[in-house]
C-alpha cells in the first residue's frame, strides 16, 4: 500500500491561506451582521433562502437541503430563531408529517437591515481585490471543486 503524500509547501500554503481567509471573512461578516441587525452568519444563512422563497415559506427539509445542514443542526437553529421572532414553524397543509418554516415580519426586517452592509463587506473583502480574469478563474475552480465533491460524496450535491 502506497504511503499518503503530505502536502507540498505550495499546497500547504494555499490550504492554510484558504482556511485563514475563510475564518477572517466569517469573523468580519459576523461582526457586521451583529452590529447592523443583531444577527449571526448562521441566522443570515437561513434568512436568505426564506426571504427569496414565495411568501417567505419553505419546507423544513428543503431549507436544510438548500443550506447543506443536517436535520438536528437545522432544528436547533430554527428553534433559536423562533425564540427571537425571526421565523415560525407551521404544519404543512399537504403533508401531515411535513413542517414549514416561515419568515416573520421581524425576520424580514432583520435581513432587510443587514443585507446592504453585508453586500458591501463581501464586495470589499472578497471581490474588490480580484480582476475580472481572476474572478472567472475562481468561478471555474470553485465549480470544479464542488463538482468533484458532489460526484464523490453521496448526498453532498446541495446548491
Amino acid at each position: 500500500m502506497a504511503r499518503e503524500q503530505w502536502l507540498n509547501k505550495q499546497e500547504a500554503h494555499v490550504w492554510q491561506s484558504f482556511l485563514d481567509l475563510r475564518r477572517r471573512i466569517e469573523s468580519v461578516i459576523n461582526q457586521q451582521l451583529s452590529e447592523d441587525a443583531d444577527l449571526s452568519s448562521v441566522d443570515y444563512e437561513l434568512l436568505v433562502p426564506l426571504s427569496e422563497a414565495p411568501d417567505g415559506v419553505l419546507r423544513f427539509r428543503e431549507l436544510g437541503r438548500m443550506v447543506g445542514w443536517e436535520r438536528s443542526r437545522l432544528s436547533h437553529q430554527v428553534r433559536r430563531m423562533e425564540l427571537r421572532g425571526l421565523v415560525q414553524r407551521e404544519d404543512c397543509a399537504t403533508d401531515a408529517r411535513g413542517l414549514m418554516i416561515r419568515l416573520t415580519p421581524t425576520g424580514r426586517a432583520a435581513i432587510t437591515a443587514a443585507a446592504p452592509e453585508h453586500v458591501k463587506v463581501v464586495r470589499r473583502y472578497f471581490f474588490e481585490s480580484l480582476t475580472k480574469e481572476e474572478l472567472a478563474t475562481l468561478a471555474d475552480v470553485y465549480d470544479r471543486l464542488l463538482a468533484k465533491i458532489n460526484s464523490d460524496v453521496p448526498g453532498s450535491d446541495t446548491p
